[in-house]
């Protein structure tokens, strides 16, 4: 039977930084009274949810706001095909 190897639990990460940015780094860590490796975790996680976020919210346009807010105050009329996957729905859902 062949031996799976595990995946490692964490991997490293390297940065080169300016002296001052260390200094101040490790300053807010110690405020913090964390490490700094746990201080630049946190930052970067923190960062990272932050900017997958902004990336998945929905801009609009004026123009498409106003589109969107008239299709929910009058909606069109269902298409025919759209008609007929809500027939089928319901006989799958409602067999008589």
């Amino acid at each position: 039977m062949e031996k799976i190897a595990a995946l490692p639990s964490t991997v490293r990460l390297e940065a080169r930084i300016s002296p001052d940015l260390h200094t101040m780094v490790k300053r807010a860590a110690e405020i913090q009274g964390s490490t700094m490796t746990d201080f630049v975790v946190a930052a970067l996680q923190e960062a990272a949810t932050r900017a997958l976020e902004q990336a998945e919210i929905i801009r609009l346009s004026f123009a498409d706001q106003q589109r969107f807010a008239d299709a929910l105050v009058a909606p069109p009329e269902p298409s025919p095909a759209l008609t007929r996957a809500m027939t089928r729905h319901d006989k799958l859902l409602r067999p008589e």
